[in-house]
């Protein structure tokens, strides 16, 4: 059967446009009428013998055996393994055939075959603007298959065509939804999340491609990247931010080290410290714990030869 579906034209208005959805074809095994072509080509031998003896009768009889076979003969197709075969009756469509092997079908019905085997297309690298505007190259890998043959032959032109463009505005709307990288880590990202990232392009990529009767089975991110015109000056901004995460982690704990020496400190009265000397203390703590280089100690032995 077909669905209707209403849709919009440019006008502003409304039109009903059918729907092909894939249904099965009134086709039979082939090998069964081999018989049937094997009894019209002995009919056909045993009239020609038989034409002097019977005459007008052997005559017609030759005629019908060979119009006969010339009917069975023309019937014949095979289809093989992950192919399908759509019947037609003067553009009509009438179902689909699936069965393999030698089919046979009326001379009159016309078909188109389809191959409904795994297509693995990898798209070219896609330059888009993440969701900060920033230029990034994109492409992935798409695992896709037929699966309404209807669809795919009588509602878009030239499927395959339409599943690539397909996939590359799928890519140009998943990648303007997401930030390239967030050192923060406070939003979903195409680098640090490309699983996430993948299952929505693969559902977007599904959604638009369902009026062709394709089903997605995989989609993944195969290529990721700044584009070259910013890559060098990003790649300065993320060893920035980079620097300035780890400079955060590496004052909280020095900060949380200096409590603590303070607290001991003061919990087993090692020594007696005063504001002034904890400030030094702190100070001295935190340039020897938040350096880059290794400290150098200095003793102060100005006290000894007091």
């Amino acid at each position: 059967m077909t669905d209707a579906a209403v849709v919009a034209n440019e006008s502003g208005g409304r039109r009903e446009m059918i729907v092909s959805t894939e249904r099965g074809a009134n086709t039979m095994s082939g090998y069964g009428m081999l018989v049937v072509l094997l009894g019209t080509i002995i009919a056909a031998v045993a009239a020609a013998f038989a034409i002097d003896s019977m005459g007008a009768a052997a005559v017609m009889l030759l005629a019908l055996s060979i119009f006969a076979f010339l009917f069975v003969a023309c019937g014949f197709y095979f289809l093989n393994p992950n192919q399908a075969a759509a019947i037609q009756l003067f553009g009509e469509y009438k179902g689909t055939d699936r069965n393999t092997g030698l089919r046979w079908r009326l001379p009159w019905l016309t078909r188109q075959k389809i191959s409904v085997r795994v297509h693995n297309v990898t798209s070219e690298t896609v330059k888009v603007n993440d969701l900060r505007g920033n230029p990034v190259e994109i492409a992935t890998n798409v695992v896709w298959r037929v699966t309404d043959t209807a669809k795919a032959l009588f509602d878009v032109e030239k499927y395959e065509e339409f599943v690539d463009i397909q996939i590359e505005s799928a890519i140009r709307v998943i990648g303007g939804r997401f930030p390239y990288d967030d050192f923060e880590h406070d939003q979903v990202t195409l680098r640090g999340d490309t699983g996430e990232v993948s299952d929505q392009l693969e559902e977007q990529l599904q959604e638009r491609v369902s009026a062709a009767g394709v089903t997605i089975d995989e989609c993944r991110l195969t290529h990721l990247a700044y584009s070259p015109e910013i890559a060098h000056a990003m790649l300065k901004r993320q060893q920035a931010d980079a620097i300035v995460a780890a400079r955060q982690r590496i004052v909280e704990g020095a900060v949380g080290m200096v409590e603590t020496a303070l607290e001991m400190l003061s919990a087993k009265d090692v020594v007696a410290l005063d504001d002034e000397r904890k400030a030094a203390m702190v100070s001295n703590l935190m340039v020897v714990l938040c350096g880059e280089r290794d400290t150098q100690p200095v003793v102060n032995a100005g006290s000894l030869y007091q």
